[in-house]
């Protein structure tokens, strides 16, 4: 019996108190002498247990996994594809309480954690309608008389993929979704801090499997910490492993990746940017920035951290930043509960951490205009704007808490100057209604509400286009 009747609805996703967390062959392993728990960082109280695995069920994990890749990559691609809108229907049918799952266990408030579930539901549709459009050879023409050049690509067998605790179930849809499809079986590590998520996720797919006949084994998860990571990087029968993550760890990864000529596919955080020409529409202006510096409380890889302001509205975003960050931290409370905007950080080392920053930005002469630590049981804090010189240690820093530097420019290429003098970020947009002056090629003889309305459609044209290369890169990769 879970300890606080909001957490009841945990068993109607096949949950319980305690838990194995390692998913081997077909069947759940743990040993009851390795537990780690899942809390709530709302409080920071207990919700669940779950028990580690030993590196034993690691070797044996991976072993089955291999076999049932010889039979997987052998299954017809609509079979697949089959499978995978199984998985989607599945989630489909229990999305708010995957939903309130992440929600609860990440600390995102609840239409972001019903969000990113429907992302996985999202990603499982494209993968299965790729039954018919999933041709992935080539005849090409050879230089030579009468030869011709057969390309033929094939599955690599076993992936890896290692996903981060604020988008425990997201980045494992983008991610397993096209290995699942192009014949590959999928070895799964959950964030050691999200291991409710990482076994209702693996329970569902299972339970497609079983229903198809198919092997466990093509799905195997492991709720563990960094010695499974490093086992599975340095692991020759994974010959492609996928990590999201800090660029930190993300760079140990690709190492011994590489050490064993494996291949890797890295989506790390950056220190993402926002620059606002003075001719900007400051009303668009504030609303992205506050979704984008204070969205999921700043624990997101393309979250801004920097936003670069030209001289001449510099005062005037200001202020109106200041009125909606003041909102936003009024709304913040449980992120389950109807009208909150803002939940809190997902662990007690990140409240620490965010501390520590605080601290750095003061000692470097820092002007911090909003936000500091909430005192409380949980891990609250107020999103923080901070005036600082751009040329500060602390600005260069990757960050998962929500803290934004302002900087004051004069030139557009003295903005990009300061943009470009640190490790690019993931994430950099640019507000103007005159994007042809930084945008070459783009030209506009319109009015300047339609210039401004045609810049945002811009930017959502070339993000959803990324995101499509994006996938399709993937495709083509696994």
């Amino acid at each position: 019996m879970f300890a606080r009747s909001e957490y009841m609805f945990l068993s109607e996703i096949d949950l319980s108190v305690v838990h194995p967390g390692y998913y081997v062959n077909g069947e759940w392993k743990g040993r009851s002498s390795s537990m780690v728990t899942s809390v709530n960082p709302v409080n920071n109280e207990t919700i669940a247990a779950v028990t580690e695995g030993s590196i034993e069920d690691y070797e044996e994990g991976v072993q089955a996994c291999s076999k049932a890749a010889k039979l997987w990559m052998k299954t017809p691609v609509s079979k697949r594809c089959e499978i995978v809108r199984q998985i989607g229907d599945a989630l489909r049918a229990k999305l708010q309480l995957f939903g309130r799952l992440v929600s609860l266990e990440v600390g995102k408030i609840l239409v972001e954690g019903i969000g990113e579930v429907q992302e996985v539901i999202d990603m499982c549709d494209y993968a299965a309608g790729l039954s018919e459009k999933l041709n992935l050879n080539a005849s090409i023409r050879h230089e030579r008389q009468n030869h011709v050049t057969l390309q033929v690509r094939n599955p690599f067998g076993v992936v890896g993929v290692i996903t981060p605790f604020n988008f425990p179930c997201a980045v494992l849809g983008r991610n397993a979704c096209m290995a699942l499809v192009t014949g590959n079986c999928v070895v799964w590590k959950g964030s050691r801090t999200t291991p409710l998520v990482t076994i209702a996720i693996t329970k569902l797919v299972a339970g497609v499997l079983k229903n198809n006949n198919l092997p466990g084994a093509i799905f195997t998860s492991f709720c563990g910490g960094a010695p499974i990571g490093q086992a599975m990087a340095e692991d020759k029968r994974i010959p492609l492993v996928s990590f999201t993550g800090t660029s930190k760890v993300g760079l140990m990864v690709q190492q011994r990746v590489n050490d064993r000529f494996g291949k890797c596919l890295l989506e790390l955080s950056g220190n993402n940017a926002i620059t606002v020409m003075g001719d900007a529409d400051i009303p668009l202006v504030v609303q992205a920035v506050l979704l984008d510096a204070v969205g999921i409380a700043g624990q997101c890889r393309i979250t801004c951290h920097r936003l670069f302001i030209q001289e001449t509205i510099y005062e005037l975003v200001i202020e109106r930043l200041l009125l909606e960050y003041t909102l936003v931290t009024i709304a913040m409370g449980d992120p389950l509960k109807t009208g909150t905007l803002l939940g809190p950080l997902h662990t007690k080392a990140l409240k620490r951490n965010f501390r520590t920053v605080m601290q750095k930005i003061r000692s470097q002469g820092g002007k911090v205009f909003i936000g500091d630590v909430v005192s409380s049981v949980g891990n609250f804090v107020r999103p923080t704007i901070v005036e600082i010189s751009p040329n500060a240690d602390v600005v260069k820093e990757e960050l998962f808490v929500p803290v934004l530097y302002v900087i004051k420019f004069t030139t557009f290429e003295e903005a990009m100057q300061i943009n470009n003098s640190i490790s690019p970020g993931s994430s950099n947009s640019i507000f103007t209604r005159k994007p042809h002056l930084v945008v070459p090629g783009i030209s506009f003889s319109a009015t300047p509400a339609r210039a401004t309305l045609s810049a945002l459609v811009v930017s959502v044209v070339l993000n959803r286009a990324l995101a499509r290369e994006f996938i399709s890169f993937k495709l083509s990769l696994y």
